[in-house]
């Protein structure tokens, strides 16, 4: 779990995925990714999640979020907005 700066950023987060040289053989034995899963929640906004996003080595993952306002959305207070990610045809 992280908390963002004043301007929505955190600071990196390792994650352990695959060496970089099973991406570069055609039908590596297993897939040259880390699937990891992301959850941003903020009081008065609507939550996001998305799912099953892809991490390669040696590659830096930005995700860029935005959260909509309750106010804009007043009958989906509860409401969570859900991102799948398809894996890719390696």
């Amino acid at each position: 779990m992280r908390i963002t700066d004043r301007n929505g950023q955190i600071t990196p987060i390792e994650i352990p995925v695959p060496d970089r040289a099973e991406s570069l053989t055609p039908s590596p034995p297993e897939k040259p990714f880390t699937n990891v899963n992301l959850y941003a929640r903020l009081h008065g906004y609507e939550q996001v999640e998305m799912e099953n996003l892809q991490v390669f080595a040696d590659t830096i993952t930005d995700q860029n979020l935005e959260l909509i306002p309750l106010s804009e959305l007043p009958s989906s207070w509860d409401q969570t907005a859900i991102f799948y990610t398809p894996p890719q045809n390696l």
